[in-house]
């Protein structure tokens, strides 16, 4: 498939349906058509037909979601844009570089682009469930940019470089989609907590971490599959766990 053929774009929480629409000719201007949008606000307004002039088709084809683990779960990458830098937010990549990495990797792979709210963005659990995290580049003095400009700038980038990147030199390996890594996060949280390592009162602030640390690792289905069998093998071998070492 074209690498435009396997890229989603993803818009959560949409506040208005002409952005809604300015996106669809966004994405028809650059050859997308995939476009998802999770608990978005009304898609047949006016406003969302009148801004998509000729893109009328995407925006009739929208599908819509209840969550965005369900919109990205066919995609092995799923890229988080942010604006704002932080403690969970420090490992940030430029558009071109997405192009580049998503470009090496295995030929049916699926990426998703996930823009959030208009006003707020994206939160830290929904960035959480992306494996990059990227950013455009803007002034100091005044960063903040419409949300249809910068899926526009997104979507350059993937017709700019889906010509002129060349093929791996090896074969690239298939990793595994969110479909396949968040029901491994859910067993190790459920573990986790079984034996004491997380805080009860907050586990999101670990997994957080070990998410990143298994991005960074790029699991294919079958070490999926060893990561949750040595989970099962602790929950059994804890049985009759009587409390964390120490307390």
């Amino acid at each position: 498939m074209d690498l435009k053929q396997r890229v989603s774009i993803v818009l959560v929480g949409t506040q208005s349906p002409g952005n809604i629409g300015m996106v669809c000719r966004a994405m028809k201007n650059m050859g997308l058509a995939d476009l998802r949008l999770v608990n978005p606000c009304q898609v047949d307004h006016l406003d969302a037909i009148k801004f998509a002039v000729s893109a009328r088709n995407i925006l009739e084809s929208a599908r819509i979601f209840t969550s965005l683990e369900d919109a990205i779960a066919d995609s092995e990458f799923s890229v988080a844009t942010t604006r704002r830098h932080g403690k969970y937010r420090n490992e940030i990549i430029t558009p071109v570089q997405v192009v580049e990495r998503f470009s090496g990797c295995a030929p049916k792979s699926r990426m998703a682009l996930v823009f959030g709210r208009e006003d707020s963005g994206l939160t830290t659990d929904e960035v959480a469930l992306c494996r990059w995290q990227a950013t455009i580049e803007t002034a100091d003095e005044f960063g903040s940019l419409n949300l249809s400009q910068a899926v526009l700038i997104f979507c350059y980038e993937l017709l700019k470089g889906s010509g002129s990147v060349a093929p791996p030199a090896t074969v690239a390996r298939e990793l595994a989609g969110s479909a396949s890594l968040e029901p491994l996060y859910s067993q190790m949280e459920r573990t986790f907590l079984k034996i004491g390592y997380l805080n009860p009162q907050n586990p999101e602030h670990m997994m957080r971490t070990l998410r990143r640390i298994f991005s960074r690792a790029e699991l294919d289905e079958r070490e999926v599959s060893s990561l949750r069998g040595l989970l099962s093998q602790v929950d059994w071998a804890t049985t009759e766990y009587k409390g964390k070492k120490g307390a």
